[in-house]
This record gives C-alpha cells, structure tokens and sequence, in this order.
C-alpha cells in the first residue's frame, strides 16, 4: 500500500524507563513517542524524567525539515560524561508540536528501555509512488543537461502536489575558474537560469550569510516558515523570497558519492506552505536525484579537467573516446613553442612568489595569444609552452598565418610583465609539417601531445632565437605565410641532420637579454 511520508506523536502508557546498562537514566509515566515514516520509534521525557545527571550545553545543532532544529546537551553522570547525549527541538515546526522542549536520548546514552504497558512497536511505512517516482524511473535519465534536469524536476513536483514556486539546485565543481554550477527554475515562468559563482564569490558576506553555505558546511538543513514573526534563520535571501510572496523555505543537502555536499532549496507560495507529506516525498527521493544530477556533474568536471589541462580540442577527443596508447591521428599543423629566456637565473634570484607569478603571467601571455588566433596550449613544459594550430577547412596558408600573428604578439605581452631588474623576454619557434596528434607514454600513464620533425623544428628554433637575440623565428612554409618575415638564410638546429632555412618575424623587436 501507498502511504505518504508523516510524523505522529503517541502518549506511551505506564512508567518509561531509560537505562544505561543497568542505570536508570530516566523514568517517566508521561513519556511520548514519534513515529516517522523509513525511521524506528523515537521516544521523549519530560525534563522532570531525568534520573541524576546534569545537563551541560553542547554547540552542535542539527536540522530535521520536519521538526525543526536540535539542540544538543553533553549528559554529566557524576563520574562520566557521554558527549551529545541528549537533543530536544525548543522551537519545533508545527506538526511536531507535541514533542517541543521534551528530550531525545543518544543510544550513547540510553541503550535500553523498559516499559511497563510494553514499547511501541515500529509501524508498517509502506512504499511511495505517483508521478515523481514514476518520472525518476523512466524518465529523468533522459534530461541532457543540468537545466532540462532542474526544470522537469520542478514540474514534477508540481505535478504530484508540491506547491513549488522556485527551485535551485547548486552543484561545486572542479574548475580552475568557478566554484559551481547553480540552475534556478521558476514555476511562474518555467524557465531555468544559470549561474555560475566564482570562487571570489565564496569569501564574500553575502554567501556567507546565505543557507547554502549553511549546509554545504554540513550543518544540516534549513527549514523557514516564512509567515511567522520571529523566523529562526536570518539569512536575507528569505525576506527577498517573503516579499515576493514565499510563505516556505527549505535548503537540504545533496550528497554526492564522493563526500561532496550540494544543495537543493525549495519555496513555496501556498498560504500553509509546504505539507509533512510534500517534504517527505522530496527527501524520500532526495538520494536518486541526486544521483542523476551526480552523473552529469561528473561530465561536465571531466570536461572542466581536461579542458584545463590538455586544451578544449583535445580534451574533447579524449572524452570522445581516443584514450588508449597510439590512438590518434596525423595532421598537418603549425607549432608554436615558446620559452622563457633566463629562467634559471630568475629562480635563483626571486623569491619564490614572484618567481612564480612571473612564471604564470608568461603562461597566461602565450595562451592568451595562442586563443585569440584559434590556436590550443597543449602543454607547459617547465617553463615553456607547446601550442598547436592543425590544419582547418581554411587550409595549411591561414594554419601558419595564425601561429605567426600568436608569436609576433607574445613578446610584447611578456615584456610587459612586471620584473625587479628589467624586462622579461621569451624565444619562440615556429615550424609546419605532419605531427602525430595523440596518445603516447606508459601503459598506465598516457600523454596526449604532438609528436613529429615539426613539433621538434618548433623546439631547436626557440632554441637558436636565443643564441641569434631574436624574439621569433620560424620555417620557410610559416614564413611564406606571412609578410612579416626576413630570411636569415641556412642555419644549423641542434640534432637537425641537415640545415634549415629560418625566417625572423618582422618588424623586430628590441634586441632580447638575459
């Protein structure tokens, strides 16, 4: 049979003994039991029912959305003390009622109990269904994004009865660049909007003032009646949320299976709020949701890394599945590599910070150029950067006239940089030919890189541009690509059988040091 999720409190005829081993720690004849839908019988006493000990206030505080907040004390014996054992909900939400200000026992503190009429027995809960579990059956693995998820999820609530009038789930990420992903859908638009915070936006006081930092801490939920007069929480999206007509908030955690806590907040505009039964259904539920907002996270974090740290391009035909050793392809393509002169010198010399921050305003200078002319970073390499510009439908021409305009713009950007004893400098070749595109390395750690006589020529240049002073050199075909070059005639490239004409980048720029 079907029944809805719900809490209900009996008196417990006759005397109620809880004990400690053989030790009464309580006794009472007006104790109280809460049955809860999925959870065993919990019982409660009095204040009065405490049997010698003294209560000591505890900080911890837990979140139930149906009863309210917890507090905790620390249960003093006279010759022991067991830590959190004992809660009582002082300000309960409406339905449980008839339990405020009574006390809970930890197991850590009563493992046994005697009743005189006998304790109550665990009552039958049944199973849910209807149009939610219906949809997270069949349905919801079928949303392809996180915003097709939220929004058939917030018209599924709807539709089973819940009085939703907004939803947003937030979800962290892996990425370099921003903290999360959190998707709010209205029910008065049915539109779903995006928003992506940034790690700055954690150290703000608005976040840390909100609930969702509340319970991605792990401090449990949040539960708000929005009518009453004197709320419990504070947090000033709730009166952004009554003044627009909110009469209910609730914020609840959504575990990942890794550890990782996310969040799921819902309003509601019905004048009673939301009903014991409507919040049962949802955390009933909660575990399989969160599942399938789990797996596309998980997506889009594997894109995140290895757009991060093998380039969008190649992060793509990894996950596209080229993941064994030797897959890939040969390409024709323009490389770029580009090193930072005197790097040696400059970490002996800087502190470590600087050195550093140096280091990554260079990255930055390279990738930066390398993206505005639709090139990838396929790698740092210490202190020097392997970029890629394959052969499009535009033709091999356009490929070197795109790493030849990324390497005239490099050094300008990377003098620029702030140093103590004057500019920094960089030496950059750039050469064309087949390179084979794909994975190579151990069997059990791969490298997805550029491997062939060009990507070799792009290295040896760099090389000779610092032993020429010059900031760019390049190959015949680069050169002949572009009208900025000047021939520098034949020249030898270390471990190059044969010599090979190189071309400067012109207008030049001033002459490099260091």
């Amino acid at each position: 049979m079907s029944i809805p999720y719900r809490l209900q409190v009996d008196p417990v005829p006759g005397t109620v003994t809880a004990r400690l081993g053989a030790r009464p720690v309580a006794r009472s004849d007006a104790a109280k039991v809460m049955h809860e839908t999925r959870l065993a019988p919990a019982l409660y006493f009095p204040r009065t029912a405490l049997q010698e000990l003294t209560l000591v206030p505890s900080e911890r505080r837990t979140f139930c959305p149906f009863k309210g907040t917890a507090t905790y004390w620390h249960a003093d014996l006279g010759d022991a003390r067991i830590e959190d054992g004992v809660w009582s909900y002082e300000r309960t939400l409406p339905e449980a009622r008839p339990i405020e200000g009574m006390l809970g026992l930890m197991p850590t503190l009563a493992d046994g109990y005697d009743a005189s009429a006998g304790l109550p027995a665990r009552t039958d809960d049944g199973h849910i269904s209807g149009p939610l579990v219906d949809w997270i059956m069949r349905e919801a693995t079928n949303a392809p994004d996180m915003v097709s998820l939220t929004r058939q999820l917030g018209e599924r609530f709807v539709a089973n009865g819940i009085a939703v009038s907004r939803l947003s789930v937030l979800v962290w990420s892996l990425d370099p660049q921003i903290a999360g992903t959190n998707a709010v859908w209205r029910r008065d638009s049915g539109e779903v909007e995006i928003r992506h915070p940034r790690y700055e936006t954690l150290e703000t006081p608005a976040f840390a003032n909100s609930p969702l930092r509340h319970v991605a801490a792990g401090r449990g939920g949040v539960r708000q009646l929005l009518t009453v007069a004197e709320p419990e929480f504070d947090f000033p999206i709730l009166e952004e949320l009554r003044a627009g007509g909110a009469t209910d908030y609730v914020a609840m955690p959504l575990p990942f299976a890794g550890g990782m806590t996310n969040v799921m907040t819902l309003a509601s505009d019905h004048p009673a709020g939301f009903t014991t039964a409507n919040l049962g259904l949802i955390f009933e539920c909660a575990g399989a949701i969160s599942r399938f907002f789990e797996v596309q996270a998980l997506q889009r974090t594997a894109s995140a890394l290895l757009g991060t740290y093998v380039g969008p391009r190649t992060g793509a035909r990894v996950l596209g599945g080229e993941i064994r050793r030797g897959d890939g392809d040969d390409i024709e393509a323009a490389i770029l590599y580009a090193d930072l002169r005197g790097s040696t010198r400059l970490a002996e010399s800087l502190p470590r910070d600087a050195y550093l921050a140096l280091l990554n305003g260079f990255f930055d200078a390279v990738a930066e150029a390398v993206a505005a002319e639709e090139g990838e970073v396929l790698k740092f390499i210490g202190d020097a950067v392997l970029a890629v510009f394959a052969v499009e439908e535009d033709g091999a021409a356009a490929a070197c006239r795109r790493a030849a305009r990324a390497a005239a713009a490099i050094p300008d950007a990377v003098r620029a940089l702030a140093l103590e004893g004057g500019p920094a400098n960089c030496a950059i070749g750039v050469s064309f030919g087949q390179v084979t595109y794909g994975n190579v390395g151990a069997r059990d750690r791969l490298d997805f890189t550029v491997i062939g006589h060009a990507a070799n020529l792009a290295a040896r240049l760099s090389d000779l541009g610092k032993a020429l002073d010059q900031p760019v050199l390049m190959t015949k075909e680069v050169a002949n690509a572009t009208e900025e070059a000047e021939a520098l005639g034949p020249q030898r490239l270390h471990n190059v059988r044969t010599p090979v004409e190189v071309f400067a980048s012109v207008p030049q720029s001033p002459a490099l040091t260091g």
